[in-house]
């Protein structure tokens, strides 16, 4: 509860710890995900985010830290549970079941699941509904797990490298899903994935794991409002000084006359103060979640072009 007494919409994780044969998978990770927004959890291959996913869903119990959604415990907890739906990297399926099967199983679980949505979905998609799931391609499997997730009607969903296997098409068709959800119901889906590209233009909020723990959590559209990118030749190194001094630079680069580098504030700063100085040329761009991810992590010490890109 709040402050008011009202209740909290949100997954709260606060020093949560856990190991694996006195390896730390997940180690003191704190982090907020609010309602109605698409959570990116960004990390390598053992980085933690699978472990870190796994216990907000509730199948692992943290060996030390609290979980809360919705104000309400996690493990244990069906009520809790009943507001979640977790899709694995490799999605579980009954042994020779179908779509029809598992659409049998997950409405019985889940009141809010929606049927007749599932079937059009299964068309849609070209997935056929008594095939056996064992004959399906990686992709399809994938697609099968979502739009059972997303059929649920869950108010979150829970994703482990969700467009791993998906052809960009069909990327797409499932971000517009999860964009018509959150508009209609309100779904807040949390995605992990090692591929920071994959998670661009869909994210609101993301979360940099890093050997268990977070390197990062911010607001995207709040680092891209602080963050900028500049490209300008000056009329001379004076003006470049004056233009530049006290200024918080992240990052800078210089190919003959062209100054190029990137600073921490706001488009509307850094227009007031070059209004000020004598250039030749200057223009503010818009940076890419990578080159805001780089800029945020070198500040820190960390290079994500060797954590995340490569």
């Amino acid at each position: 509860m709040n402050e008011d007494g009202e209740e909290k919409y949100m997954i709260e994780l606060y020093n949560v710890t856990k190991t694996f044969d006195n390896i730390k998978a997940v180690d003191s990770v704190s982090v907020v995900i609010k309602e109605n927004t698409v959570f990116g959890l960004i990390g390598t291959n053992g980085a933690g985010k699978s472990t870190a996913l796994r216990m907000i869903a509730g199948v692992l119990k943290p060996d030390e830290g609290t979980i809360a959604v919705d104000s309400m415990p996690v493990y244990d907890n069906v009520e809790t549970k009943k507001r979640m739906f977790f899709i694995a990297d490799e999605p579980y399926f009954f042994t020779g079941a179908n779509a029809e099967t598992m659409e049998h199983y997950y409405s019985s679980i889940y009141e809010e699941f929606n049927k007749e949505e599932y079937y059009e979905y299964l068309k849609n998609f070209n997935l056929e509904r008594r095939r056996k799931i064992n004959t399906y391609s990686k992709g399809m499997k994938k697609q099968l797990a979502l739009l059972l997730g997303i059929c649920s009607h869950t108010k979150y969903l829970l994703c482990d490298e969700t467009f791993d296997g998906l052809d960009p098409v069909m990327r797409q068709g499932v971000k517009s899903i999860l964009a018509k959800e959150m508009e209609e119901r309100g779904l807040t889906p949390v995605i992990a994935s090692h591929n920071l590209r994959e998670l661009e233009d869909i994210c609101d909020h993301v979360g940099l794991l890093h050997r268990g723990g977070v390197l990062l959590s911010k607001d995207l559209e709040d680092m891209k409002c602080n963050i900028q990118k500049v490209q300008c030749v000056f009329t001379s190194p004076d003006e470049e000084s004056k233009a530049l001094g006290g200024m918080d630079i992240l990052k800078k680069e210089q190919r003959g006359s062209l100054c190029t580098f990137t600073v921490r504030s706001t488009k509307e700063e850094i227009m007031a103060r070059f209004a000020t100085v004598d250039t030749v040329f200057c223009e503010v761009l818009p940076l890419s979640l990578e080159e805001i991810f780089i800029s945020e992590t070198e500040v820190v010490g960390y290079d994500i072009k060797k954590l995340i890109l490569s």
